[in-house]
């Protein structure tokens, strides 16, 4: 799913940038099947021996031997179906049971607070887990405007991501009928971890 805004260029920190890419990557891959140049791009990552590296590691793994057309068979029995997938990535659903509920609206208005739109040929309801990963990694580099702030930043995980994802992510992970996903299912839940760690750390 992509938002649209203005464009902006500031200062950000390597780390930072490494953070907004992970998100990125993880909106990308979850917005729709890769095609071959993500799966190629995806099998040249490297981890290390941390549980995000090691998730990492077998992600690259993994899509050395996924091919376009497994890959979009394995995405749409996750989130497509027939009728629905497997998997239903919404906040809203996984916070209340139900589509189109409060959590969207909630985002929406934050969306909307921050000049954030929902781009103009796309569909899905904004608390499309792909959506958030995107705006999330817009909001540290400062694509939609100035970069956010920490705390701010800690504000939108908080409130949008933190209290659904990891859930999100985990049910990816084990899921019969991932493989190349369950893989993005250990990055993502290693990664929302780490993330909700370091916010814990930062002084309110």
């Amino acid at each position: 799913m992509s938002m649209s805004t203005a464009q902006a260029t500031p200062s950000v920190s390597d780390e930072d940038r490494l953070r907004a890419d992970l998100y990125n990557f993880l909106g990308l891959i979850l917005s729709g099947p890769p095609d071959a140049f993500l799966l190629s791009q995806t099998a040249g990552l490297s981890g290390d021996d941390t549980e995000l590296g090691n998730g990492i590691s077998r992600l690259a793994e993994c899509a050395k031997t996924t091919k376009p057309k497994q890959a979009e068979k394995e995405f749409n029995a996750l989130f497509i179906g027939l009728g629905r997938g497997e998997l239903l990535p919404y906040a809203s659903f996984y916070l209340t049971g139900f589509l189109h509920e409060k959590p969207l609206a909630v985002l929406r208005n934050d969306l909307a607070a921050r000049r954030i739109e929902r781009a103009p040929n796309v569909y899905e309801p904004e608390d499309n887990i792909a959506t958030l990963m995107e705006v999330m990694g817009g909001l540290i580099v400062g694509r939609f405007s100035d970069p956010a702030t920490l705390d701010d930043q800690k504000v939108f995980f908080n409130r949008h991501i933190a209290p659904w994802a990891g859930h999100f992510f985990s049910d990816l992970e084990t899921s019969n009928s991932a493989m190349l996903y369950s893989a993005v299912g250990s990055v993502g839940k290693a990664f929302i971890e780490i993330e909700r760690e370091a916010f814990r750390l930062t002084p309110a």
